[in-house]
């Protein structure tokens, strides 16, 4: 898997930041959290969160709320369902969720480890190119498993993510990567990326669930 699977190509990241800045000039992007302010523990409010630096708990609060979202459009699939296939150039949903917990894996790797996108070792590659990567290969190997399966597998990664991020600060979290593919970025955005990569995903699955036999036309 290249890092150009899970991020946007240079020229349309740039692109589109340039429409937000002209949409909302004036107006900082991220909120800037009182150092004194409450953490509100409701996984609708974006925010600290107890037990993470302020910056850090408002990105988790964001990241809690997609998966929540993900969480809610996978409740009750069944195996059949997960293995559905809807042309020959699709993925299943059950590969979508694991390529959740891939990219997130991906990402611990280089944010908390210091590794080189793509310079992890070869046991981490065997278990994570092939839905990391998605495309035929997923397609052919990833099958036959139910959805507590890869439900255990995206809320393992998430717990490995939250155990790191609680022993980092915002300082870190403002660190810069000058060397990113897309131009210097900083693990804020990286992980900012995580979560909005799970939201696109999201809207995948969706759109599958409601192509599936039998499923209900939408609105009702």
């Amino acid at each position: 898997m290249t890092p150009c699977d899970c991020w946007p190509t240079r020229r349309s990241f740039l692109k589109t930041t340039a429409t937000l800045a002209a949409g909302f000039s004036g107006v900082t992007l991220f909120a800037q959290p009182s150092a004194t302010a409450p953490p509100d523990e409701s996984d609708t409010i974006v925010g600290p969160k107890k037990g993470f630096s302020p910056e850090i708990g408002t990105l988790t609060s964001m990241m809690a709320f997609t998966r929540a979202q993900v969480l809610m459009s996978t409740k009750g699939l069944s195996t059949e369902q997960l293995d559905f296939l809807l042309d020959d150039k699709a993925n299943r949903i059950g590969a979508l969720l694991l390529h959740l917990a891939a990219v997130e894996t991906f990402f611990q790797l280089n944010t908390f480890d210091g590794l080189k996108w793509d310079s992890w070792s070869d046991s981490i590659k065997q278990k994570w190119d092939v839905p990391g990567g998605l495309g035929e290969p997923a397609r052919k190997a990833i099958k036959g498993n139910n959805l507590d399966y890869y439900l255990n597998l995206v809320r393992e990664t998430r717990e490995k993510t939250l155990a790191e991020f609680r022993k980092r600060d915002d300082k870190w979290l403002m660190a810069v990567d000058k060397d990113w593919g897309w131009g210097p970025t900083n693990n804020y955005c990286k992980w900012f990326h995580v979560a909005e990569h799970e939201s696109n995903h999201n809207g995948q699955i969706k759109l599958l669930k409601g192509r599936l036999p039998g499923a209900k036309p939408a609105g009702e």
